[in-house]
């Protein structure tokens, strides 16, 4: 590789959890899928469909090894906390943000040791997705 060029690895400084503008909880690695409720529709003598229908769509992030900031901490932020209202995911990678809104978590798996402030797994869904 040529002086100066390398390959930028995410941190848990670009993926965290934002609440009203800040950041509350850094997560180490995620993956996201997109769903679309796609019907077909069928029409009378048809064999094959002649067309379909969008439906709702849904945005869905799992996300690895979270931890909640100090601060979030202090003011009483916890996991299950976070599952009860809406809140914003921010992904920022290639030099753009990406934020999932309107979150709200669907699924904790939490493995850890006495005062460990680590959850393991949280599914997120959301709402919308939009790339600043």
């Amino acid at each position: 590789m040529p002086d100066g060029v390398g390959v930028k690895i995410l941190t848990s400084d670009d993926i965290f959890i934002e609440i009203n503008g800040k950041r509350v909880a850094g997560v180490e690695s995620y993956s996201t899928r997109y769903s679309n409720d796609v019907k077909m529709v069928d029409a009378f003598g048809q064999s094959t469909p002649i067309g379909f229908t969008l439906g709702s769509k849904k945005h869905t992030v799992d996300l690895s090894r979270v931890y909640l900031e100090d601060t979030a901490i202090n003011d009483g932020i916890d996991f299950y906390s976070l599952a009860n209202f809406a809140w914003n995911l921010v992904i920022i990678k290639g030099g753009k943000r990406t934020v999932y809104s309107k979150c709200i978590i669907s699924d904790i798996a939490e493995d850890g040791t006495l005062k460990d402030k680590v959850a393991e797994k949280i599914t997120v869904v959301a709402l919308d997705r939009k790339v600043e």
